[in-house]
């Protein structure tokens, strides 16, 4: 249960899980991505487990690797592997719901614990709590696009966000659902990249909150 695969970007290189959606990590190399990803692996796992998950990945086995672009480079994984062209069953998409879940959850109790203001990045910027929160609300607004999941922006009304996030999930546990919509993203895809983009900032809040 830990299959790998690259994405490889001009300067940088993604290492992403197949079977834990959302749990990505970068690097100069392909192996400075897998040791970073394998150095997460203890954060993530509090991700699994709020998901009623166990969680013993073993090695990372790469798989697959997918040629990434200038996004790659900027810091989010931007390439659809082959892999995510399969459709998933109930089993999968269930567990891949659950992580996604406990995503949104933990994300919400850390912004919760977090001050308005927040330590600068290593080049002095960085978001806000609020701003991040905006952020991930939006880009994940304009991820459900990507599936058939259209919403108004919510300016702050949390439930027509939950509204959206439970069409979401509809659609991303679909058993043998593949593409929802042409020329969008794969299930599989969709379900990493979102949950990737909020346990990303988990930990970023997490670690600029200090």
């Amino acid at each position: 249960m830990n299959r790998v695969y690259l994405e490889l970007g001009p300067k940088k290189v993604f290492a992403c899980s197949l079977d834990w959606p959302g749990w990505c990590r970068i690097g100069r190399t392909e192996e400075e991505a897998i040791e970073t990803l394998t150095h997460y692996a203890p954060r993530f796992r509090l991700i699994a487990e709020r998901a009623g998950l166990g969680f013993s990945p073993g090695d990372p086995v790469v798989v697959e690797r997918v040629k990434g672009s200038g996004t790659t480079d900027f810091g989010a994984p931007d390439a659809v592997p082959r892999a995510d062209h399969a459709p998933t069953d109930a089993e999968e998409a269930g567990r891949g719901a659950a992580l996604l879940r406990a995503a949104w959850a933990i994300f919400d109790e850390v912004a919760a614990a977090s001050p308005e203001e927040l330590r600068k990045g290593p080049r002095g910027g960085g978001r806000d709590r609020d701003r991040m929160v905006d952020h991930v609300v939006e880009a994940e607004r304009a991820y459900a696009r990507k599936v058939g999941v259209r919403h108004k922006p919510f300016h702050g009304d949390v439930a027509a966000r939950d509204a959206m996030r439970e069409e979401l999930v509809e659609v991303l546990t679909r058993p043998g659902e593949s593409m929802p919509v042409p020329g969008g993203w794969p299930v599989r895809y969709a379900l990493r990249r979102t949950a990737w983009h909020v346990i990303d900032h988990i930990w970023e809040m997490e670690d600029r909150r200090d």
